[in-house]
């Protein structure tokens, strides 16, 4: 799926935070945070979803999620599929996986 030319790739706004955040703070890090900027700017294909009233509602639902972040993430996904978009998410997160709320790739 990342390979593909075609995919459509949606970020949840959370996702993307979390990810400037850690590449800002590791040491280790061999990517900088503008090139992380840059790369999504540049890749066509991803959309940042953002964090809005529908996600931040379904989040508060979502009790079988511990992290909120992780909510975050399963809802917007939730969000996209209640406005019809087929979605499923890239992880191996465990609690997220584990919930069976959406479908998951990995």
């Amino acid at each position: 799926m990342l390979e593909n030319a075609q995919s459509h790739l949606v970020l949840p706004a959370i996702a993307f935070a979390e990810s400037v955040w850690i590449v800002r703070n590791s040491k280790k890090s061999a990517v900088s945070v503008d090139s992380l900027l840059e790369c999504i700017d540049r890749d066509q294909r991803i959309e940042i979803y953002p964090l809005n009233k529908w996600v931040v509602e379904r989040t508060v639902q979502l009790s079988t999620i511990k992290e909120m972040h992780d909510r975050q993430i399963v809802a917007t996904a939730l969000t996209m599929q209640f406005s019809g978009d087929d979605s499923a998410l890239i992880t191996c997160d465990r609690n997220i996986t584990e919930s069976k709320l959406v479908p998951i790739i990995w």
